[in-house]
């Protein structure tokens, strides 16, 4: 499973003209998930994504200090199939290691259980459906995450 976490200070999704959801501070997420993942992904990424400290302490002297949980902010939720687009090769992208979307969209609604059970104000998109995501950046902060990292040694 993939993320890529977006800081923000507002984020919306529109599908068909209408809004779906919008928060103001909190984290944007894009989320990708693959025909391999499963319910310890999906954990690893939820975990990691509500105490990881990107936020500013409240005196703003430090960025990095403070959770999505520490500050109470929201969350906004978009599948986003593309995050597993394999482009090593030609010039259209191929997405076979995107989850087929009998297996996607259960996954992804219990990823969206699991971060509301953090009592954190959560959002989400229409899975499958075209959005379109407005967010205003905060920094701009935006971190990757992957699952399949969890168990790869650190460089040291």
């Amino acid at each position: 499973m993939r993320a890529v976490i977006q800081r923000v200070n507002r984020a919306s999704v529109t599908v068909e003209n209408e809004i779906t959801g919008s928060i103001d501070r909190g984290l944007c997420l894009l989320i990708g998930i693959t025909h391999e993942d499963t319910a310890d992904d999906l954990k690893y990424i939820v975990d990691k994504t509500l105490n990881m400290r990107i936020f500013p302490d409240p005196t703003g002297d430090s960025g990095f200090d403070e959770s999505v949980q520490d500050i109470g902010g929201g969350l906004l939720l978009i599948s986003q199939f593309t995050l597993y687009a394999a482009t090593r090769k030609g010039r259209r992208p191929g997405f076979t290691a995107a989850a087929r979307p009998e297996m996607a969209g259960p996954m992804f609604e219990q990823l969206v259980d699991a971060f509301r059970f953090s009592g954190l104000r959560v959002q989400t998109g229409v899975f499958g459906a075209m959005m379109n995501v407005e967010i205003e950046n905060a920094g701009p902060v935006t971190i990757i995450l992957d699952s399949a990292d969890r168990n790869a040694p650190r460089k040291g």
